[in-house]
């Protein structure tokens, strides 16, 4: 696929339920505590309102507007009192109908919701209520100014602790009104026959032989339909060499990968395609302990490939044996004690991590928060490091705590260097399965729309998916997350998901694969024209993959939209594919024209692939965006100029838009390999307005093997790209 080169309380406390785990409720109809569908009408009041409460534990550390900010990552508790009250100061008088608490551990074991029309004369809006932790959903039917949580009873030692207090409104709900139609979508379920959890209480040969089944199944079934996560409850593991295949995700079940430890390996390598490791796509590990046998274990993948949350006691080859070629991969969270053995990868983005050394570079390796990264030189080594990550927020993932599956959603963080767990847990909060639907093959979308509609996050078990309608996530703060790529398959040419312009929305895990009837887009974060700033809270997109063609003859215009502002996009592999069953790839056959669009300010991207795309692959509208790390081919199969484009020879990898004023971007690469006919022509790899405020660095083209030339770096700047020595031309700054 591509042409060899260099070869060789200050911290939280968690507080516990007597089963050992965060004590959490179905939320059923029970009482005033209810599982609702949305509104219509609903609207969140309270978000950034006054809000003020009896008592703080310490005041500077939990105030009481850390319950309505809108993040989960910050909470109010009061001193160590009954009662204790928090009360939101709405503006005006306002419909109420619903109240939403997010519980700590540190919940009420009885309280009411009071409403007042002052501040001063305080009505009950419901009897006592049983408080437990986790979210709670109360019905309310009232019209105030004052809205508050009375709280006279307390099930810990310590006080009232909230996370997130909301109040909604719009319509006040009438009584004598039915409730939603359509069924009550229940919280929680199964992972499924294909998420396999292994128990260190087994022996080393029963697990290496349930592997190495699914292994010799999925080695070179890089189009099939199978998809499997193996899961590691904590403990030890001693003799095992996991091999990783096409749609297989191995993980740890601790709260931390040092929970989790295996004696052994975790291998890729590319013997099933002569050593050639650029198809190994679609696998993953996390949250790990690794003690390698030799002292190094191989990870020679090439995209969407996510390894994160690893601790590596030794080093990490990122080549397959005999160093055959690789092209590019991604680290995150992760520790490796030795050396990052880059070899024959031609680029790597590391991220927020710790090594003990960087070994080799050929044409793009690249450095964003990592401790032990060598300083940049590129391009002669093409290091570029930048020694934190402004803005990022660790990607959700499955864990066990007294027995029962939870997922962790870890904080947002700014300017952040290293491991999150280097200093014990991760910081973040912890969501049981009862605050989820975990979605199964053959689930409609109309149905992960009700559970959606319900307030439940989304866990989408190992799996295909099909859906003839939108999947609309509309609630701030809601998590969906896939397990095992699992894959969702447009039909009838309907965009497969949408994210409401709302704040905190986390989507990770999952692939896209584009169906056959044309989608204009196959995610879409925000709706156009969306304008809330979303700097506290920002959504994130994560190990979020996007499928044009090879499996099946699929079409969408564009791949993954970005509205909102903020948003943080933490790698994603968009590809239109090259190769694949027959029939199913081809300039006319699985049409695409761009990869990532962006409108909204403030963006920050984190591992770019976005790759034969047939017009502006990646499209840069909003101002205020961040780019760190692309890795680009150019479409392999325009028949020729004129039917590429008219007017210009093909178009850029990544164009930033003339309207744009500021936008910074670094470590950017762009191939071409025009094999279909190699006279094609490629203006530029990438195209700027040229202004003070947008700035690359570090950016280049290669032509690979000579198919083909790009003529120029950024806009008229640099040489062409061209010949059969594969050679990079490189611009380390623009302007």
């Amino acid at each position: 696929m591509t042409v060899p080169t260099t070869i060789p309380r200050p911290r939280r406390r968690w507080r516990l339920g007597a089963a050992g785990g965060l004590v959490v409720a179905v939320v059923a109809a029970f009482g005033a505590m209810t599982t609702l569908s949305a509104h219509a009408a609903e609207t969140l009041l309270s978000q950034g309102k006054p809000t003020t409460a009896s008592s703080f534990e310490n005041e500077g550390a939990f105030p009481a507007a850390a319950a309505t900010d809108g993040n989960t990552g910050t909470r109010w508790a009061s001193a160590f009192v009954d009662p204790s009250w928090l009360q939101v100061d709405l503006g005006t008088s306002s419909a109420i109908n619903r109240v939403e608490l997010n519980w700590e551990a540190a919940y009420a074991t009885s309280f009411k919701i009071q409403t007042s029309a002052n501040g001063s004369t305080w009505s009950d809006a419901t009897a006592a209520i049983s408080g437990q932790a986790g979210v709670q959903s109360v019905t309310v039917n009232a019209t105030a100014r004052y809205v508050r949580m009375y709280g006279t009873s307390r099930a810990t030692a310590y006080g009232y602790s909230l996370w997130e207090f909301k109040v909604f409104g719009g319509t006040a709900t009438d009584p004598t009104t039915p409730p939603p139609t359509g069924p009550t979508v229940p919280p929680g379920g199964s992972l499924g026959a294909n998420v396999i959890v292994f128990d260190p209480s087994q022996s080393a040969a029963s697990i290496q032989s349930q592997a190495d089944t699914i292994f010799r199944q999925q080695e070179s079934n890089q189009f099939g339909t199978q998809r499997y996560v193996l899961a590691f409850k904590p403990g030890t593991y001693n003799g095992l060499n996991i091999q990783v295949g096409f749609y297989t995700s191995v993980l740890g079940l601790g709260q931390n990968p040092q929970d989790t430890r295996i004696n052994g390996d975790i291998t890729v390598d590319a013997g099933w395609f002569q050593g050639n490791a650029t198809q190994n796509f679609w696998r993953s590990v996390e949250n790990l302990s690794l003690y390698p046998v030799s002292g190094a274990d191989r990870w020679a993948v090439s995209q969407a490939a996510p390894f994160r949350r690893m601790d590596i006691h030794g080093d990490l080859n990122l080549a397959p044996a005999g160093y055959g070629w690789a092209s590019g991969g991604y680290i995150a969270d992760s520790r490796i004690s030795g050396s990052e053995q880059q070899y024959s990868q031609q680029q790597w983005f590391t991220r927020n991590s710790t090594i003990g050394s960087s070994l080799n570079a050929v044409w793009n390796q690249t450095f964003v928060g990592v401790q032990g990264a060598p300083a940049t030189s590129f391009p002669n080594p093409p290091y570029t490091t930048i020694g934190t990550a402004p803005v990022i927020r660790e990607k959700p993932y499955l864990f066990q705590a007294g027995g029962a599956y939870q997922v962790f959603v870890p904080n947002l963080q700014t300017n952040a260097s290293g491991v999150t767990w280097a200093n014990g847990n991760t910081p973040g909060t912890a969501l049981p399965l009862t605050q989820f639907y975990v979605a199964k093959p053959g689930d409609s979308a109309a149905t992960i729309n009700q559970a959606l509609a319900q307030g439940l996050n989304l866990l989408f078990q190992p799996g295909v998916y099909h859906v003839n309608q939108t999947i609309n996530v509309t609630r701030a703060n809601t998590v969906v997350l896939g397990l095992g790529y699992a894959t969702i398959i447009p039909d009838g040419g309907v965009t497969p998901m949408q994210v409401a312009d709302v704040d905190g929305v986390k989507i990770a895990g999952l692939l896209f694969d584009a169906g056959t009837t044309n989608s204009a887009n196959l995610l879409v974060i925000g709706p156009n024209g969306s304008s809330a700033n979303h700097g506290a809270n920002p959504t994130t997109v994560q190990d979020v993959f996007f499928r044009i063609g090879g499996s099946i003859a699929g079409k969408a215009t564009n791949s993954l939209l970005v509205n909102s502002n903020n948003t943080i996009i933490d790698h994603i592999w968009a590809w239109r594919a090259d190769h694949g069953n027959a029939g199913t790839y081809g300039w006319t056959i699985n049409t695409a024209d761009s990869g990532l669009i962006v409108n909204g300010q403030n963006v920050t991207a984190y591992g770019l692939f976005v790759e034969h795309y047939q017009k502006y692959e990646v499209q840069w509208n909003g101002n205020g965006g961040r780019t760190y790390f692309l890795q680009n081919e150019q479409p392999y199969d325009p028949p020729n100029n004129a039917t590429w484009r008219s007017g210009a020879n093909g178009y850029a990898a990544y164009k930033v838009a003339d309207s744009v004023t500021s936008h910074e971007a670094w470590a950017m690469g762009s191939y071409c390999y025009f094999n279909v006919n190699p006279a094609v022509h490629s203006d530029r790899g990438f195209e700027v307005p040229v202004n003070s405020g947008v700035k690359l660095h570090n950016v280049f083209t290669v032509s690979l093997g000579g198919q083909g030339v790009i003529d120029h770096v950024v806009n008229n700047t640099g040489g062409p790209a061209q010949g059969t020595d594969t050679v990079p031309v490189n611009v380390v700054n623009f302007p």
